[in-house]
């Protein structure tokens, strides 16, 4: 006979008391949850950088990233007493940056005052409870810097040593390197003009960064998307572009075969015979962007002729131009070739133009280094993100002359912004999965491509067809639509707060001329222009934004040139900047919206505390 079990054994008092060892288990479990909550509600909001239209300069945004804007000086101060002269501060910098100690004569401190004032740096930054201890120190010092965060005794040689102080001083640089920066909100426009898109996402997507950036998709991003997806304007338009800057060893390192397209390029369209506004420096590229130009002209109109509702019917272009070449009303033309128009029925692809768009499709469906690359978008990109009381976008929220939300596809505000974000979302799956795309779907990313409704664009039009054959000038203008204007009233920009629950908005997309003393902000704070001015077209300067828990505020970036010669020097480069804020005290999460959710969590979980207690008549004495 076997012997009764435990459990058959326990006495009623004992099954009592194991319930209650249970119940007190788990009033631990959601205390725990609830003191984590109240430690991030106290702790400083992240510091957090703003950064848009990169445009494919991988180089430069490394080197600008590596020096962290500006960050080491501003973190320096914040952390440090208010006695600290700007000369000690940045004798520190230097210090952090080369990881080593380094005398001055006109700063007197020694090995010991260096390592105290690191510490309190790094104490400062730690506030942030987003970094694990274990992730971002070095081994060979880590209990040595923790027992000096808890201000707790060291041994003697840290100070009395100096190769251990030198080494320590190197390790605590390291690591306040590490954490100076917790946040990027990059504003989008990886895409077009420069040639390493795939360098940037490469970095955003590293093991360093992915855990700390909010992709927000720009109306370049969205044209790759597209023609990834399959829409075949965005495809030769995607190509246009690449041409038009002669980026051929991208295309190369992608793996694309554009041996077909070049051939028909050279034969039909011949570089002497391009007389319009194209821009390619070598004799291939010009060729292939107007047969290019030519073909996405072709693709787009079937497009808009499709989508009557997109409202697009004056970008129709072709049948305006066959009437010119009829009558040979060419005086308004710098270019009169074109010899893949039927004058006909202009807007037809020729058998070979079709054969071309066939390739192209082909390879971009099915090319999985672009798929790999664009997968980062499709997955991690927004067509907004709020965060830290901050609406992030590209280019603005669609709005009219009379300063309301303006009306596309029966949605306007943040219901159109969502419905956008759903359907990029459905075609990015699908195009991951290989599986068929909606050709409504496929038609919408053209539209917020260059669509003036399109929260990407914000344009009267895209004037690609004027830019490049009309000689009038007058012509090429895009008359921007209604955003900045609007963001100059008051109540528009209470519309803005109020539809999305926020304080201020950032925006990119515009590039901001720092020359005519162009600000990044209104003088309210509330609206602020970020453009990052990476294109050589755009000043070859640009505008990031910091937000620390003291101040935000805006740097002007320094020049390819500057930075290569603080490279050179093992300094930072210069940068100006625009103060748009200071707080008095630093802000906290609990300050934040989403602060106000945490609140919400943390006060549901008080109550299951103080109920699971209720019911089974606990008290505080018990325990």
């Amino acid at each position: 006979m076997n012997p009764p079990a435990a459990s058959d054994l326990q006495t009623p008092d004992a099954e009592n008391s194991q319930e209650i060892s249970v119940q007190i288990g788990e009033i631990d479990r959601l205390a725990q949850q609830l003191l984590q909550l109240e430690i991030q509600l106290n702790s400083n909001i992240p510091t957090t950088l703003w950064i848009s239209d990169l445009h494919g300069e991988g180089d430069r945004f490394k080197s600008i990233l590596r020096g962290r804007f500006g960050l080491l000086y501003q973190t320096c101060r914040e952390a440090l007493p208010n006695t600290f002269s700007s000369d000690k501060i940045q004798y520190l910098v230097s210090i952090i940056r080369k990881k080593r100690y380094i005398t001055d004569k006109h700063i007197h401190m020694d090995m010991q005052d260096v390592i105290f004032c690191l510490v309190q740096v790094l104490k400062y930054k730690l506030t942030n409870i987003r970094y694990r201890i274990e992730d971002i120190f070095l081994p060979e010092f880590h209990d040595v810097i923790n027992r000096l965060l808890s201000d707790l005794p060291v041994p003697d040689p840290i100070f009395e040593e100096e190769i251990i102080s030198s080494r320590l001083i190197a390790h605590l640089s390291h690591t306040i390197r590490q954490v100076l920066l917790d946040r990027i909100q990059v504003l989008g426009d990886i895409f077009d003009r420069g040639p390493q898109p795939d360098k940037i996402i490469r970095i955003l997507s590293s093991a360093a960064y992915r855990q700390m950036v909010n992709y927000v998709f720009g109306n370049h991003d969205i044209l790759w998307l597209g023609a990834a997806s399959g829409n075949a304007s965005l495809i030769a338009e995607a190509m246009r572009i690449t041409c038009r800057y002669d980026h051929f060893e991208l295309m190369e390192r992608w793996k694309f075969d554009t041996s077909r397209l070049a051939e028909f390029a050279e034969r039909t369209y011949p570089p002497e015979k391009v007389t319009g506004n194209f821009k390619a420096r070598t004799q291939k590229g010009r060729s292939m962007e107007k047969a290019l130009t030519i073909i996405q002209f072709k693709l787009e109109e079937q497009t808009i002729k499709s989508c009557p509702d997109y409202e697009m019917d004056s970008r129709l272009w072709l049948d305006r131009l066959a009437e010119m070449l009829k009558n040979n009303d060419t005086s308004g033309l710098n270019d009169t070739f074109f010899p893949t128009i039927n004058l006909q029925a202009p807007g037809e692809l020729t058998a070979e133009e079709k054969e071309i768009v066939d390739d192209l499709k082909q390879q971009f469906s099915r090319n999985s280094r672009l798929k790999r690359l664009l997968r980062y978008f499709f997955i991690n990109g927004q067509t907004y993100n709020i965060h830290n009381n901050v609406l992030n976008i590209h280019a603005l929220v669609p709005s009219t002359a009379e300063g309301d939300f303006e009306e596309f596809m029966g949605r306007k505000g943040k219901n159109l912004l969502d419905f956008i974000q759903d359907t990029i979302k459905r075609v990015g799956r699908n195009y991951l999965e290989g599986k068929p795309q909606n050709s409504r779907d496929q038609a919408l990313f053209f539209y917020l491509w260059c669509g003036p409704k399109s929260p990407f664009f914000g344009k009267q039009a895209m004037k690609t067809f004027e830019r490049y054959f009309l000689v009038d000038k007058a012509t090429h203008e895009e008359k921007s639509l209604f955003w900045k204007q609007n963001l100059t009233t008051h109540g528009f920009k209470q519309k803005l707060q109020d539809e999305f629950g926020v304080k201020r908005v950032v925006f990119g997309h515009t590039p901001v001329d720092y020359k005519k003393g162009r600000q990044m902000a209104s003088e309210d704070g509330v609206a602020i222009n970020v453009d990052g001015g990476f294109a050589a077209a755009y000043y070859n300067r640009g505008h990031a934004l910091v937000h620390t828990p003291h101040q935000l505020y805006g740097i002007i970036l320094p020049t390819p040139d500057e930075i290569k010669e603080a490279e050179r020097k093992l300094e930072s480069a210069p940068l100006d900047i625009e103060l748009i804020d200071e707080f008095r005290q630093p802000m906290k999460m609990k300050d934040t919206i989403e602060g106000k959710a945490l609140k919400t969590t943390r006060d549901k979980l008080m109550q299951m505390i103080r109920e699971l207690a209720e019911e089974n008549g606990f008290h505080a004495k018990a325990f």
